[in-house]
């Protein structure tokens, strides 16, 4: 039980920040508005980093992609990945709610649905489901399988930074999210996405759109996979 407290904590960590930084420079009257995507990605890579420092003793998944590729390579227990997934879906959830909480002046303040519905989820640029869903699978790919080489022992540092090591995970963030993010807002995490996205639906956000569940498959579907194949690889390799 501790440890899916410590990944719903983890996770509303993550997303608070996460979402945070999307509300700070996408809102009206905010201080930060049109900071632009060097912020976002820093500040996505930051909250990472502060969540897995909180979620450490559990493994600081905060993402069921990657509890999905702890699980395949034995590092995870079947019977637990769905009480991880659950504490990282709740914790995504809250996580959105809070960032709505703090920032609600500024989300009655802006008129655009989609630009609310932003801070909350990803969206593709160009909107080509398959390609999209492509995108998300080699930066999910990336992620993880980064994610685990840092695990080797050869990359271990001497003085322990956390389960995963959160400062090069903290730049892992920062170069996915400035090198692919681009296309689709690089959710690599299914947690990240639908989480905020069900907060979205039912918060009663002033002049809110709809939460666009049509495209709402590819940030499941495409991090899901991608950590799979980023296990695999890992295996053949290490």
């Amino acid at each position: 039980m501790t440890n899916y407290v410590l990944e719903f904590l983890g996770t509303l960590i993550l997303i608070l920040l996460g979402d945070g930084v999307c509300a700070a420079t996408s809102l009206n009257k905010s201080k930060a508005q049109g900071a632009g995507w060097v912020v976002v990605a820093f500040g996505w890579g930051l909250a990472v980093m502060c969540g897995v420092f909180v979620a450490a003793p559990a493994g600081a998944h905060l993402n069921p992609a990657v509890s999905l590729a702890c699980a395949l390579n034995g590092t995870l227990a079947w019977v637990d990945f769905a009480g991880y997934v659950i504490a990282q879906m709740l914790g995504a959830i809250c996580g959105a709610c809070l960032v709505y909480a703090f920032y609600k002046d500024h989300y009655d303040a802006t008129p655009d649905g989609d630009t609310k519905l932003g801070t909350f989820c990803t969206a593709p640029a160009i909107r080509n489901s398959w390609r999209n869903v492509f995108c998300e699978f080699v930066a999910t790919w990336l992620l993880v399988f980064c994610v685990l080489a840092f695990g080797e022992g050869f990359n271990t540092p001497g003085v322990a930074a956390g389960h995963l090591g959160a400062f090069p995970v903290t730049f892992l963030i920062v170069a996915i999210g400035m090198s692919l993010g681009g296309a689709t807002g690089y959710a690599i995490n299914p947690a990240r996405d639908l989480g905020p996205r069900i907060a979205h639906a039912i918060l009663p956000i002033k002049a809110k759109r709809d939460s666009d569940w049509g495209y709402s498959w590819v940030p499941v579907v495409g991090p899901l996979a991608g950590a799979a194949f980023a296990t695999l690889t890992y295996m053949l390799v290490f």
